[in-house]
């Protein structure tokens, strides 16, 4: 399509070419361009069409090569990346070799920090306003952008608090639209929606904290947009703009069903219509064997609560939330909460089932190690989103929970290869569990149709034999097993492999690892987490200790950070997937 405006800015320099009303009409095809690419690419929809104004606003008033710009979670950032330099790029959004998804500092010199997790961009901008401070360059501006889910994570608060009392150049933009992924909640939240509705507030919670407050605004009226932020671009010391918008703008389903058009996938441009899921495809998600259990489960037992980081309809708790919403927590997002809050709920007796993304269980490490291991509180960590996820790449790669959890003592480490096994571990799990437990399972489908199966208890410890050999022994954990069976019987030798599901890979399996050294030449371990500290480091850590000479081949994620593509192209590229592995039995058996 022709666009007016839109194919003459390659700069943001270009923007001060237009007049106010030719930047509205560049705001139209801006959300014309996005929703017609993402339709067709997938991606972040409803975030980026919430911004377009405040970003053409911001890179028209600010020079951002010069005034750093910061987008929290980033998933909002589509504008600016086309605004400087990669509108001609954008088709190859979040593919393989592509540009990423999120802001990226080695991508262009207006990414000035890399962001994916939220809630880190006051503190990163503080860092570069007290830079600018000793440098002597106290004309810049130092611009964050936060949503109003992001700014009641502890860390948000954290540098709030540090950033009052310094008299930087800060400019904290508050997008206020009342939700993240999911609608926003807890007390932070009701103070917004009253200060939207006129109600007076006692005290502004951002003065109280020595910021300038101006607004609430509305985020899509360009005019004012540019007006106020010419304004505060003089303004010296900490500042915050409240403005509110609407995600989605612009696309009616967008707006109308938020929680959806976050990330839709694939959808009519036309129509905003989702593109209709393939019939054929009848297997669940992990996430969906997780939720409907849960629930099932907590029918069945008062003692089981669940809890999530903002992430219900993700991690599939919206189920037991919409069923038994007094025993069902998002608690905003705040990881490190999470978890000593489900600690706190599991030394009076309750039985809590804490599911985070395994990248953003890692905000919580400290709060795993202490208030959970170390008193051996019975918590069972629901590690969604192990392994590599896909397109959202590096920042979301769930690529090492085995490597950061394995060295904890007390806890259990659990990784089904199927629905099934996740299914009855869940079950296993509220049975009188006397230590930590992290269940770590993939996104996306498995391929088990019928898995409601009765439940079954699971022997804490015990690893299986899935077929007996006579020369390689390949220990796979997690769903690689499924991939591994399949080239098996591919094989015309395959009477000379055996394979063994370590699904358990804390306690490590003693006494099945030294029945396998007695018995084969060769071990290959697969794995979906970093070779360092993986299951692989494990077994040649107890190789070592009995002093066993077989020969250990690790597949895995290699030491250097995953970039986005599809998961079948990253299982190609990593050397996990059914060719890669099938290739390397072909050279060993011959």
């Amino acid at each position: 399509m022709h666009y007016t405006f839109l194919q003459h800015i390659n700069t943001p320099a270009d923007l001060k070419q237009l007049s106010e009303k030719d930047l509205e009409v560049l705001a139209a095809e801006i959300r014309h361009f996005i929703i017609n690419i993402v339709s067709v690419k997938a991606g972040h929809l409803g975030a980026n069409l919430g911004v377009v104004e405040l970003t053409i606003a911001i890179h028209r008033i600010f020079d951002c090569a010069v005034n750093p710009l910061i987008w929290d979670v980033g998933h909002q950032a589509y504008t600016h990346k086309i605004l400087t330099g990669r509108r001609d790029q954008f088709s190859t959004n979040r593919q393989l070799g592509g540009i990423s998804g999120f802001p990226k500092r080695e991508e262009s010199l207006y990414d000035h920090f890399g962001v994916g997790h939220s809630s880190t961009s006051i503190s990163a901008i503080l860092g570069m306003a007290i830079a600018s401070k000793l440098k002597k360059e106290d004309s810049k501006q130092h611009i964050a952008v936060i949503g109003d889910a992001s700014i009641a994570s502890g860390m948000a608060f954290e540098g709030l608090n540090h950033a009052g009392v310094t008299k930087a150049n800060l400019l904290i933009i508050l997008n206020d639209n009342a939700i993240g992924i999911d609608p926003s909640i807890g007390a932070l939240k009701n103070y917004f929606t009253n200060v939207k509705k006129g109600k007076k507030q006692q005290d502004n919670i951002f003065e109280a904290l020595d910021f300038k407050y101006f607004g609430p605004i509305d985020g899509h009226d360009l005019p004012l947009l540019l007006k106020t932020l010419e304004e505060l671009k003089s303004i010296k010391g900490p500042k915050l703009l409240h403005i509110i918008t609407t995600k989605g703008k612009g696309l009616k389903q967008a707006e109308e069903n938020q929680v959806t058009y976050h990330a839709p996938g694939k959808f009519d441009a036309l129509t905003g219509e989702l593109v209709p899921k393939d019939t054929k495809d009848v297997f669940s998600k992990f996430q969906d064997v997780f939720g409907l259990t849960l629930l099932e489960l907590a029918k069945l037992n008062p003692k089981i609560v669940g809890i999530t980081p903002a992430m219900p309809t993700g991690s599939s708790l919206k189920y037991m939330m919409d069923v038994l919403p007094d025993r069902a927590f998002d608690v905003g997002i705040a990881e490190q909460h999470a978890v000593t809050f489900a600690a706190g709920l599991a030394t009076q007796g309750f039985i809590p089932y804490c599911t985070i993304y395994s990248t953003f269980l890692q905000r919580a490490y400290d709060q795993i190690i202490h208030d959970v291991a170390l008193q051996n509180l019975p918590v069972i960590f629901c590690v969604d989103r192990a392994g590599l996820v896909g397109e959202d790449g590096a920042t979301h790669h769930g690529a090492f929970d085995i490597s950061y959890l394995s060295c904890i003592p007390n806890l259990i480490i659990f990784s089904p290869r199927n629905e099934i096994e996740l299914r009855n571990m869940l079950y296993t799990a509220q049975l009188n569990l006397k230590q930590p437990l992290a269940i770590r399972y993939p996104r996306g489908k498995g391929e088990i149709i019928d898995w409601k199966q009765p439940f079954e208890a699971i022997t804490i410890g015990k690893n299986i034999e899935l077929k007996k050999g006579t020369e390689i022994a390949i220990i796979t954990t997690g769903t690689a097993a499924t991939d591994v069976s399949k080239v098996i019987l591919e094989l015309q030798e395959n009477d000379r492999i055996g394979h063994y599901d370590f699904r358990f890979i804390k306690p490590l399996d003693e006494h099945l690892l030294f029945e396998i050294s007695r018995n084969y030449n060769q071990i290959i371990v697969v794995e979906n987490n970093s070779q360092i500290g993986g299951l692989a480091s494990l077994i040649s850590s107890f190789l070592h200790e009995h002093n066993f000479s077989i020969k250990l081949e690790s597949l895995g994620i290699p030491d250097r950070f995953i970039e986005h593509g599809t998961v079948e192209e990253l299982h190609s590229i990593v050397g996990i997937s059914a060719n890669k592995i099938k290739s390397l039995l072909i050279e060993l058996l011959n």
